[in-house]
């Protein structure tokens, strides 16, 4: 029974050891997975925070709240099975699949660069035409307000959630192309562990930035920091403040107004960071792919002068490689978004505009009116 027991323990032992190197696994490449997808984490916290501008604090966290859990729905339900069916029925069309979604980061990029550029001069007059006439504003609020809040938010919400399963689907595909094992179940784990890793990453830092305003504005206006814990306690009415309270305000007020008057600034230099990830993702993926169709040679370009560069500055070479290959990788997305700019705009959105008029939606005629459905007319 003693030996029968020790050998019973002994595979017991052996399966747990199994089961942690293949958690180390999954950690790892799942780790080394995500960090590839680090362009598109930061320009996806750098846009959803837009999403709630307009609405009232109180809903603030309620909107990322339903825009994550539509985000791991995408990632989780639809993305990663997808993911996994291609990878065994046609796994040759991952790279091609890839190379696509690195030319949409690019187009994105290059449009936000172009925007701007374009369009300082254009908000500068909107800004005049609002001080010359505000009335025109205040209607326009007034008519926004009256709107129902509930179907605005619905909008806003499927609207990220939209923009959301494009961004999800790149983080995927990236993850899956990164992958080294062949099990299926290994590679499923991965993909949802990237999948709710990016998502909790991604929604907490916006829900953070979210309410930084509305902190900043409390800890502003708090005279009784050490009192009510910093504004989590309820003041107590009738309460002066302390000796502790008055030593602390100074600090806390402080750091709240520079918490407010920061965050403008802050999310400007995040988006712009955002916008160059982007760039330097997509323009990453399509020199990858070109290798792999056998197109070597801008790689190889970029690759030789990130080594010349290290050699220049042998105290930081691996940096300064990285920094090298990172800005070549973004000016050459930064050319395909520009080049795919025009084609995006003059023929592939005109020919979505008509396929979804075509199966539902009245397409315009020729003089720009829209045309009556056949059940319309039969109607």
């Amino acid at each position: 029974m003693s030996i029968g027991l020790i050998a019973l323990l002994d595979d017991v032992a052996a399966l747990a050891r199994v089961a942690a190197a293949s958690l180390d696994d999954v950690a790892g490449q799942a780790a080394k997975a995500g960090t590839k997808a680090l362009g598109i984490v930061i320009d996806d916290a750098a846009v959803t925070p837009r999403y709630v501008v307009g609405f009232a604090a109180s809903r603030e966290l309620p909107i990322v709240w339903r825009i994550a859990v539509g985000s791991l729905k995408n990632k989780l339900l639809f993305l990663l099975p997808g993911a996994l069916l291609l990878s065994f029925l046609v796994p040759w069309v991952i790279t091609p699949l890839l190379m696509l979604g690195g030319v949409y980061l690019c187009y994105e990029g290059a449009e936000k660069v172009l925007h701007a550029l374009v369009l300082p001069k254009a908000h500068t007059t909107d800004a005049h035409q609002a001080a010359a006439g505000a009335a025109p504003q205040d209607a326009k609020a007034q008519d926004a307000k009256a709107q129902d809040a509930r179907a605005q938010e619905d909008q806003r919400v499927r609207g990220a959630i939209q923009t959301d399963f494009i961004l999800s689907a790149e983080v995927m595909a990236l993850t899956l192309a990164s992958l080294t094992t062949t099990s299926v179940v290994t590679q499923a784990a991965i993909l949802a562990v990237v999948g709710i890793g990016v998502t909790l990453l991604v929604y907490g830092f916006v829900a953070l930035i979210v309410k930084a305003d509305d902190a900043g504005l409390a800890l502003a206006g708090n005279a009784l920091p050490a009192s009510t814990l910093l504004g989590l306690r309820a003041r107590p009415p009738g309460t002066t403040p302390s000796g502790a309270d008055k030593a602390l305000s100074a600090v806390t007020q402080a750091f709240g107004r520079a918490l407010v008057v920061s965050m403008p600034y802050f999310l400007s230099v995040l988006a712009i960071v955002g916008t160059a990830a982007m760039l330097w993702v997509g323009g990453g993926i399509i020199l990858h792919g070109l290798e792999e169709f056998g197109v070597k040679a801008p790689g190889h370009l970029v690759h030789a002068a990130a080594l010349w560069a290290a050699g220049l500055i042998p105290a930081i070479a691996g940096a300064t490689e990285w920094l090298t290959t990172a800005t070549l990788s973004g000016l050459f997305g930064l050319i395909l978004g520009a080049v795919a700019i025009p084609i995006i705009h003059s023929l592939i959105a005109p020919a979505a505009l008509w396929l979804k008029g075509a199966f539902g939606s009245r397409a315009p005629d020729e003089t720009g009116r829209p045309t009556p459905l056949a059940k319309d007319t039969a109607a």
